[in-house]
């Protein structure tokens, strides 16, 4: 069997037998995750500018538009709910191929299961098995030498061409699909991923549309598959197949199903707690802990902010803009701002969305304190990068002292787990943003049960009403 048909093999497996219910749970902590983070950004431009178009589409009431009333057909849906998805950054990232799987396959697999009326047990096995092959994709193109994703390295953007072939098999289990159709649907996919990054170096929010378009290139091949469209079986190893296309020589064949079905990538996934880059988010756990000790502010005269060597060029240079952000957003991506607002304030789980406001970066205190932060690279959390984003913070007090706080484990991943209450506060916090807190409550409390009983279409439901 080639890999594509062994994960064929495996989607079908999981479709006929099911998945075991600490996975099922697993999936609708993610599901959750996602939903908040979709609710928080209804407001943002690009997926204002996403739903605009799709709406000039039309079609056929399928599935449902977050944030609105209207349902449209399933890959509309899924481009619109994958664009909210990622417009804030705020999703899930796997590592070390720092990917955000779900929000390319559970917008996919949301839309074909409402579409279909599928069980919420059938939902939770189609994303963890999408999931689960998006982040094997990524693996495939990740050089364990160099530290670094051989697709990123090349410009292109991970998440949006693994993503599509994850969500081609999430929709493609819900569509009833065999392995040899799976195995097309994967086929299929490889030809419609895509995304180069290069708006990260000069701007453009089409970034934001990625996952969006991998969610809805998903639908359309799982349903290219089902009505008979074929799809090349070597397409991931092939001489012109999707690894050697993006790759070239290098890639890890053996990534994409190496103990497949027993040991799950997919397990290596973090949950971002704060909003903001996750290059900052050890910074900000380790300024929270400086901040738990009951220290003044006031007294702290020098902040070394230790980190690994890469994440430099991200969140410290130049450091005259790190310091004083042009922007909120531009504040998300700054070292020294995020350190100084963990330690001044913050809401949510320690940061919230009102920190990274344009009002918020140009408080003259946070300012203040930011410009005392210099970041370095450290030796062990560049050695450490990327199976983690560590970081250490040395404090130096006015009458001397050194405070050292040093963070080896991100929050929220497999070694330092956001608990099930802090899943809920962080939902809770995205979905005021956009419904009231009865409503936010029973959102949270349908998608828990989708491990056990709640259809999907329980919750696209509720949310056509109440937004």
């Amino acid at each position: 069997m080639t890999p594509a048909e062994r994960l064929g093999a495996l989607a079908e497996a999981v479709a006929n037998d099911g998945l075991p219910a600490d996975r099922r749970s697993n999936v609708a902590g993610r599901v959750l995750d996602l939903l908040g983070n979709c609710l928080a950004a209804l407001s943002e431009r690009p997926a204002e500018a996403v739903a605009a178009t799709v709406g000039e589409w039309g079609g056929s009431p399928q599935a449902t538009v977050i944030g609105s009333a209207t349902r449209l057909p399933a890959p509309s849906a899924a481009l619109v709910n994958g664009t909210l998805a990622h417009a804030l950054d705020f999703d899930d990232t796997h590592l070390p191929s720092v990917l955000h799987p779900s929000a390319a396959v559970v917008p996919a697999a949301l839309a074909v299961a409402e579409q279909t009326d599928a069980s919420g047990p059938a939902f939770c096995d189609a994303v963890a098995v999408g999931v689960e092959v998006t982040c094997r994709l990524g693996m495939a193109g990740y050089d364990e030498q160099n530290a670094n994703s051989v697709f990123f390295d090349r410009g292109q953007h991970a998440t949006a061409i693994c993503g599509t072939v994850g969500a081609a098999v999430a929709a493609g289990i819900l569509r009833g699909l065999s392995a040899a159709r799976l195995t097309s649907a994967i086929g299929i996919a490889c030809s419609m991923g895509s995304g180069i990054i290069e708006a990260n170096r000069t701007g453009g929010t089409v970034k934001r549309v990625h996952c969006g378009w991998a969610a809805h290139a998903g639908v359309v091949a799982a349903a290219l598959a089902r009505n008979g469209i074929t799809g090349p079986p070597t397409v991931l190893e092939g001489r012109f197949g999707l690894l050697r296309a993006f790759c070239g020589d290098r890639f890890d064949l053996e990534a994409v199903t190496r103990d497949l079905g027993e040991r799950w990538e997919s397990d290596r996934i973090f949950v971002k707690p704060y909003p903001c880059n996750h290059f900052t988010h050890a910074g900000v756990e380790a300024a929270l802990r400086i901040r738990r000790r009951d220290i003044d502010p006031a007294i702290i005269t020098e902040l070394t902010l230790g980190v690994p060597e890469p994440v430099l060029r991200t969140i410290a240079e130049p450091i005259e803009d790190k310091r004083r952000p042009l922007s909120g957003y531009h504040g998300a991506f700054s070292g020294p701002y995020t350190v100084a607002a963990a330690l001044l304030g913050g809401g949510g789980l320690g940061l919230s969305h009102a920190d990274f406001t344009d009002n918020a970066v140009a408080d003259p205190a946070r300012l203040a304190l930011a410009a005392r932060v210099t970041p370095v690279a450290d030796p062990e959390c560049t050695r450490i990068f990327p199976h983690q984003f560590p970081s250490v913070l040395t404090v130096r007090l006015a009458d001397g002292t050194v405070l050292e706080e040093r963070v080896r484990h991100n929050l929220g991943g497999p070694e330092n787990p956001l608990s099930a209450a802090d899943l809920t506060a962080k939902f809770r916090m995205n979905a005021r943003r956009a419904v009231d807190d009865a409503v936010a409550g029973e959102l949270a409390a349908l998608v828990t049960g989708l491990a056990s009983d709640t259809g999907p279409a329980a919750i696209t439901g509720l949310l056509r009403s109440a937004t």
